[in-house]
C-alpha cells in the first residue's frame, strides 16, 4: 500500500510530505484548493506525462517520490525481482521534472526508462477518475471491466497467443500465395532449362577434358611428326643419335675412372642420363603406337564441345561453369517444389491454428458468460441501493466468429433499464448523467474488489450524487477500505464522513505566491470540515450536530 508521498515544487505545492494509512482516507477542501494535486503528483510517479508547466514558478525542478509497502503485494515483488530492482519489502518511486521539460524516473534509487514506471504502476495503484463513468459507454471499456472482474488472465493469454499464431501463419500463407504465380513462371522456365541440361549431361570436369582431347586430335599430324622426330633424335638416327653418343661418353668415363677413381661419379651420372634417354624414347614409341587419328571420334568431340559452348552462351555463363550452373538450377527447382509443398502445409497449419483459436475463444466466452451473470446481479443490487430501486443491469455477451481479435470473439455490451416497463437498452441510450455516474460508481467499486491492486484512488467519482445516495456511496467505499487502501477525493460530507481518516487541502496566497497545503485532521477538525461541507461558510450548532452524527454513523 501507499505509505508516504513527498512533493517538492510541483504546480502550486512548495513542499508536502504526506503519510498514509490503511483503510479509507477522505480528501476534502475548498473548490480550487487543489484537492486532486496529490493524485496528480502520484500519477507522475506512476509514469504519467509531465512537462515544464508541472514545475512550480521560480523553481529549477519538481520532484515527487512515493513509498509503498509490498508486504501483501506479491505481483509487484515478482516484477521488481525480474527487473533486478527489488528492495526488501518496500518500493520507492521517484520522478524529477526540470523547468526545461526533461524528466527522470527512478525505482528504488535506480534510473529507469519511463516505460518501467508505467509497467509497475498498475500493480501498485488503481486510479478511478471523475469522468471514468463516461468511458463505460465504450464497448472496449465494458469488455475490459468484465475481464477485470472475471480475472481470467490465463484464458486471455491463451486466446492472445492463439490469435498471434493464427495471424503469423496467415501472413506466411499470404506471402506464399503472393509469390505463387512468380514461382509457377519460374518453375516452367527452370524445368525447360534443366531438361535441356539433363539431356546434354555434361560431367563435372568434362568440358576441360573435351578441350584437351580436341586440341590433341586437331593437332594429330603435328603431334605424330614431333614424336617420330623425337624418337629419331634419341635412338634411331643412322649417323648420330643421343643414345649412341651417351654410350661413347660412358666408355670414356670408364677409362677416366681407371686413371682416377675420383671421376667415378661422372660415369654414374652419364649412365643415369643414358637410362633416361632410353626410357624417353620407349615412352614416345608407346605413345605413338597408341595415337589414333579417327576422324569420326574427332567429329564427335568437336560436336559435343560445340554444344557445350552453345549452351554456355544461352545460359550466360562461361563454358567451364556450365556444370555448376546446371547444379544450381536443379537446386532452385527443388526449392520451388518444396515451396509448393510448404504452401499446402501452411494451409493445413492455418486451418489448425484457426480451429485452436476458436477453441480458446469459446472457453474465454464461456467464462465471460459465467462472470457476466455474477456481475450483472451485483451491479443491479448496487445500483438499487444507490436510489434506483427499479433498475436492472444486464451484461450481454455475444460470440461472433467474424470478430477475431487478441481479446476473443465476444461483443460485450452493458445494457440497463432504469424504470419498470422500460426495455433493456445500451447505457448510452438509457442512462441520464446522474444515473450513469451511479451505475459507473457501482461497477467500479465491485470490480475494484476483484482486482488485486493494493491501493485504489477515487477522484470525485461521486459527481452527480447527493443525499441518501451519497451515504450509500460512502458506506461502499468504507467497506472496500476494510480490505484495500482507498483514497477518495470528494466534496460530499456523507462520503467524507465514512473515511477511516481525513485529509484537508487548503490554499494560501502570500507575497504574490500561491501555495497548497494538505494536513491530516483529528476528530474535532473532521467535525468542523464536515460541518463546512454541510453548511458552507456559516457553521451553526445544527450543522455541527449533523457533522458529528455523520462521523459517528
Amino acid at each position: 500500500m501507499l505509505c508516504q508521498l513527498s512533493i517538492n515544487n510541483f504546480a502550486i505545492v512548495r513542499f508536502l510530505e504526506l503519510d498514509f494509512r490503511a483503510g479509507m482516507t477522505s480528501i476534502t477542501g475548498e473548490t480550487g484548493a487543489g484537492k486532486s494535486i496529490a493524485i496528480d503528483a502520484l500519477g507522475l510517479c506512476l509514469g504519467n506525462r509531465a512537462d515544464a508547466s508541472s514545475v512550480r514558478p521560480g523553481a529549477d525542478k519538481a520532484e515527487v517520490s512515493a513509498r509503498f509497502s509490498l508486504t501483501d503485494v506479491p505481483q509487484a515483488k515478482r516484477w521488481l525481482e525480474d527487473n533486478d530492482l527489488e528492495l526488501e519489502d518496500e518500493c520507492i518511486l521517484r520522478r524529477t521534472i526540470g523547468n526545461d521539460g526533461r524528466s527522470r524516473a527512478y525505482i528504488n534509487g535506480n534510473p529507469v526508462p519511463l516505460a518501467q514506471l508505467k509497467a509497475l504502476g498498475p500493480l501498485l495503484v488503481g486510479i478511478h477518475g471523475q469522468h471514468a463513468h463516461h468511458a463505460l459507454l465504450k464497448s472496449e471499456q465494458q469488455l475490459l471491466l468484465l475481464d477485470s472482474y472475471a480475472n481470467h488472465r490465463l484464458l486471455l493469454d491463451a486466446v492472445s497467443s492463439a490469435y498471434q499464431r493464427f495471424r503469423h501463419t496467415e501472413q506466411q500463407l499470404q506471402e506464399l500465395q503472393r509469390s505463387q504465380q512468380e514461382r509457377i513462371s519460374r518453375k516452367q522456365l527452370l524445368s525447360y532449362q534443366v531438361e535441356e541440361l539433363n539431356e546434354f549431361g555434361l560431367g563435372e570436369q568434362e568440358f576441360a577434358e573435351l578441350e584437351q582431347e580436341h586440341k590433341k586430335l586437331a593437332n594429330g599430324t603435328a603431334l605424330m611428326e614431333a614424336c617420330q622426330q623425337g624418337i629419331y633424335l634419341l635412338s634411331e638416327g643412322d649417323e648420330m643419335n643421343i643414345e649412341s653418343l651417351l654410350n661413347k661418353a660412358v666408355h670414356i668415363a670408364a677409362e677416366l675412372e681407371g686413371f682416377d677413381p675420383k671421376l667415378a661419379s661422372v660415369g654414374h651420372m652419364l649412365n643415369e642420363a643414358l637410362i633416361q634417354v632410353q626410357e624417353s624414347g620407349s615412352e614416345l614409341q608407346r605413345y605413338l603406337e597408341r595415337l589414333e587419328m579417327d576422324p569420326e571420334v574427332f567429329a564427335q568431340i568437336e560436336a559435343r564441345l560445340s554444344k557445350a559452348m552453345q549452351l554456355s552462351r544461352k545460359h550466360h555463363v562461361p563454358p567451364v561453369e556450365l556444370y555448376q550452373h546446371h547444379q544450381s538450377l536443379l537446386a532452385e527447382l527443388s526449392t520451388l517444389d518444396a515451396d509448393e509443398s510448404r504452401l499446402e502445409e501452411v494451409e493445413l497449419q492455418l486451418a489448425a491454428s484457426r480451429e485452436n483459436y476458436f477453441v480458446q475463444a469459446q472457453k474465454l466466452s464461456q467464462s465471460r458468460l459465467r462472470y457476466a451473470k455474477e456481475l450483472e446481479k451485483l451491479v443491479t443490487d448496487s445500483v438499487r441501493e444507490l436510489n434506483m430501486p427499479k433498475a436492472k443491469f444486464v451484461v450481454s455477451v455475444q460470440f461472433n466468429e467474424q470478430q477475431m481479435s487478441l481479446h476473443g470473439c465476444d461483443d460485450v455490451e452493458f445494457r440497463v433499464s432504469t424504470n419498470p416497463g422500460q426495455p433493456l437498452e445500451s447505457m448510452a441510450k438509457v442512462a441520464s448523467g446522474g444515473e450513469l455516474s451511479r451505475i459507473g460508481l457501482g461497477i467500479q467499486v465491485i470490480t475494484a474488489r476483484k482486482v488485486a491492486t493494493p491501493t485504489l484512488i477515487f477522484d470525485e467519482v461521486d459527481v452527480g450524487i447527493s443525499g441518501p445516495t451519497a451515504a450509500v456511496v460512502g458506506r461502499m467505499l468504507r467497506s472496500l477500505g476494510e480490505s484495500t487502501q482507498v483514497l477518495c477525493v470528494t466534496h460530499l460530507p456523507q462520503v467524507a464522513g465514512n473515511g477511516h481518516q481525513h485529509m484537508y487541502v487548503a490554499k494560501q496566497s502570500k507575497g504574490g505566491m500561491t501555495e497548497t497545503s494538505m494536513v491530516s485532521l483529528n476528530r474535532e477538525q473532521r467535525v468542523q470540515e464536515l460541518a463546512r461541507l454541510l453548511g458552507g461558510d456559516i457553521i451553526t450548532d445544527n450543522t455541527l450536530a449533523n457533522a458529528r452524527e455523520l462521523l459517528n454513523a
